[in-house]
């Protein structure tokens, strides 16, 4: 029997840079899903009913042991599933990662005005006799696709120890302690998306990693099902969700939604150790929220950005992505026109996740809340040209505000302040002013 793995992303369980110019300062660096181990995206397209649900995964290894499966809440008919170009998810993730940006002070000898700104194995198609068999285990084999690399199974079943029996004879190696996970699914007469590798197809396809899977469906729940992919995972899960919308940002329900401190002025030297500084912040983050929160780090129209960490997706890559209501060459009904196509609100999700901490599937909704959130953080680089006047102002100034930066870079990360004031020129030598009694300097 082939050992295979089952994946569920976070949504879904896996067991299956150029610097840009903004307007309010220089995009320097970004925090992307490439900062942080065992990380899987889903994209999330939602108007009304409809869903259209876009899955990367992380998974590491030979691609004939892999596999997938994912609780869904209807039948699944071909044309509802799609293989994707993960360029399309790299693109999102760029576009919407919490960023660094930069400022410069100008001459303290010149007047100026600081403007402040607000800112697996190929599995073959169902036979005669695996119908049998699955029948007599109370599974109903519903459907059996071929999408792009990928055979797809539609699965259903009467209750859990069945369908988890099926599977594991099929070479899904189910984790313990899914009966109860699968049984709840089944009472809400959910199916069971179920996808392999084709090796054959894959070759024929000329490509050499696993791309996104995405599927088109309707359903009144804004869910993700993340609960099956706890019961294997090794450790905290990292799941960015990206969910695309007309109204406005999405939060979840069930779980608190925490912004993520921003428009922070951090030391100079956080250029250079950005990946260290967010994977700290973060780390912080999650612990003060007791490792039970959801954190947002961006929420933003599509149509613009300020600082750009990339540019945003143009109508032809949201309709890839599954933004049924733009462009199009035949504009039909209940769609938009191609000049609107930018009426797309994006909010990006990242979750810290174990069984222990979200017992529960992630529940969302649709706001109609459209203000502008992005995780920022800000350098501002001291004047060192010559001057042409008494600075003392400027650099007594200048030491305070480092000072402070020092003081705000311990708080967000958890840093050693003594640590931090050694990598800081102007302050590494001296200690902090301390509040001394006038009198005490008096006759000295």
């Amino acid at each position: 029997m082939r050992s295979l793995v089952l994946v569920l992303t976070a949504t879904v369980t896996v067991a299956l840079a150029q610097t840009a110019q903004a307007f309010c300062g220089f995009y320097v660096a970004k925090a992307d899903t490439s900062l942080f181990n065992r990380a899987s995206q889903v994209v999330l397209v939602r108007d009304g009913n409809r869903t259209v649900l876009t899955m990367a995964n992380d998974f590491e290894g030979d691609v004939k042991d892999f596999a997938v499966v994912i609780p869904v809440p209807s039948f699944i008919e071909r044309e509802q599933i799609n293989v994707a170009d993960k360029g399309l998810i790299d693109h999102l993730d760029a576009y919407t990662a919490p960023r660094l940006v930069e400022y410069f002070d100008p001459d303290p000898c010149k007047r100026y005005v600081m403007e402040q700104f607000s800112i697996a194995g190929a599995q073959p198609r169902s036979s005669a006799e695996m119908d049998r068999r699955a029948r007599a285990l109370g599974v109903t084999i519903e459907a059996s696709y071929t999408v792009g690399e990928y055979d797809i199974l539609i699965l259903s079943g009467k209750e859990s120890k069945g369908l988890i029996r099926w599977l594991n004879d099929s070479g899904y190696k189910i984790p313990k302690g899914a009966n109860k996970v699968v049984g709840s699914y089944l009472k809400q007469d959910m199916r069971f998306f179920v996808a392999k590798v084709n090796l054959e197809e894959q070759k024929r396809a000329g490509v050499t990693y696993l791309r996104p899977l995405q599927i088109a469906f309707e359903s009144n729940k804004f869910m993700l099902p993340i609960r099956l992919g706890t019961l294997n995972a090794d450790g905290m899960q990292e799941l960015y969700v990206y969910t695309l919308t007309k109204t406005g940002r999405v939060e979840t329900t069930n779980y608190r939604t925490v912004k993520l401190p921003s428009n922070t002025e951090v030391p100079e030297f956080v250029q250079a150790e950005f990946s260290e500084f967010y994977r700290s912040m973060f780390e912080k983050q999650v612990e003060m929220q007791d490792r039970r929160a959801v954190f947002l780090e961006y929420a933003w129209d599509m149509a613009w950005c300020d600082p750009c960490a990339a540019d945003p997706l143009s109508a032809d890559q949201l309709r890839k992505l599954g933004v049924f209501w733009v462009g199009g060459n035949k504009p039909q009904q209940g769609r938009i026109a191609p000049q609107q196509a930018q009426n797309v609100f994006v909010t990006r999700l990242h979750v810290r996740y174990d069984a222990e901490h979200f017992p529960e599937d992630l529940m969302f909704q649709e706001t109609g809340d459209r203000q502008n959130f992005q995780g920022r953080y800000v350098i501002r680089h001291p004047f060192k040209g010559e001057s042409t006047c008494d600075n003392a102002n400027y650099q007594a100034e200048l030491k305070k505000r480092q000072e402070r930066e020092a003081q705000q870079l311990a708080n967000l990360t958890g840093w050693d302040i003594d640590d931090i004031r050694t990598k800081i020129p102007l302050i590494a030598n001296n200690t902090p002013e301390q509040n001394v009694p006038w009198w005490k300097q008096l006759w000295n």
